[in-house]
């Protein structure tokens, strides 16, 4: 079977996301003053080959705690759904 993983991957809350300072500052200097505290970080998605939905979520677990996200400095969450 084939799923799809849409997967996000943020700066941790306690970090200093510098990319989403500037724009968060930049907000008011476009009229958006009511927007505060953006925080930027990545998506990404990835086609699996799996059995099922159980071991497609393990192998994107895999993929993201040992390549695609810096969990030092980054979490994840994603949603998988059947192709």
């Amino acid at each position: 079977m084939k799923f799809t993983a849409e997967i996000n991957i943020m700066p941790l809350k306690t970090l200093l996301d510098p990319q989403g300072k500037a724009v968060s500052a930049s907000m008011s200097n476009i009229g958006l003053s009511e927007i505060t505290n953006v925080r930027i970080g990545k998506h990404i998605t990835i086609e699996i080959e799996a059995t099922n939905k159980e071991e497609a979520t393990k192998l994107v677990e895999t993929a993201c705690s040992k390549l695609l996200a810096n969990q030092i400095m980054e979490t994840f969450s994603f949603t998988i759904s059947k192709l």
